[in-house]
């Protein structure tokens, strides 16, 4: 009776043995299999974080080459654009070297308008004089025809004088040769008067040439004086429009 319990007693406590050995090595096993886990675990958070910091390089890489390109771009449009002053610079340094000579041409253009000025009204006083001259000249041909009447009158009387005189015989011979000198002096005035005529004449042709001479030389200046004036205009106007287009 008693060895059959004890041998029940030792195969339960083999059982109970065996059931204890089998659940550690399932422990065991479940144990090997958690750390296995998470070091897959690890290993895969591992594969993210530096599949994330490539992925992070390669957009920080491609950022730093857009901004070098930016960078460059930048860099091309600044010597582009300072170029550009440059050359504006040069421009308008052209520009105000045109402006300061054709502000020269301006001021020597209007003195010499003022100059014309000056020779066009000297003109003008001598085509007045000219005039006054022709006047005078006409005044003196009268005054010499009157004068050449008179002496061809007196001449007349003279002869007369000594047509009486000599009917007179002896008694007119003192009134005769009295006659005989205003004759002599009557056609000596006659003379005088013809070359006078003839003075007069020739006076008349030279200050009729020189009267057209003065009027020709005075159209030719007013000519000038209009072209001169009209270069003017046109060159204060591109001073204008140079002076616009610099403060532009």
């Amino acid at each position: 009776m008693v060895l059959p319990y004890l041998m029940g007693a030792a195969a339960g406590v083999a059982v109970t043995a065996l059931g204890a050995a089998g659940l550690a090595w399932r422990a065991r096993v479940h144990g090997r299999d958690a750390q296995q886990a998470q070091r897959f675990e690890q290993q895969e958070a591992l594969a993210q974080a530096e599949a994330r910091v490539f992925a992070a390089q390669s957009q920080a890489a491609h950022e730093h080459a857009a901004l070098a390109a930016q960078i460059d771009s930048l860099h091309a449009d600044l010597a582009q654009r300072k170029c550009v002053n440059e050359a504006m610079e040069v421009a308008l340094g052209a520009e105000r070297a045109h402006s300061a000579e054709a502000r020269q041409r301006a001021e020597r253009i209007a003195a010499e308008s003022a100059r014309l000025r000056q020779l066009s009204a000297t003109f003008e006083r001598w085509h007045e004089q000219m005039i006054s001259l022709m006047a005078q000249n006409h005044d003196m041909h009268q005054k010499n025809q009157e004068l050449s009447s008179i002496v061809s009158h007196v001449l007349i009387v003279s002869l007369n004088a000594s047509i009486e005189a000599a009917r007179a015989g002896a008694a007119g011979r003192g009134f005769s040769i009295v006659a005989g000198e205003v004759r002599a002096l009557a056609t000596r005035s006659q003379e005088l008067s013809k070359s006078y005529r003839d003075s007069l004449n020739r006076n008349d042709l030279v200050t009729a040439a020189t009267f057209q001479d003065i009027q020709a030389g005075g159209k030719m200046i007013a000519a000038s004086l209009a072209s001169v004036e009209s270069l003017t205009r046109q060159l204060h106007a591109q001073l204008e429009a140079a002076r616009a287009g610099v403060h532009a």
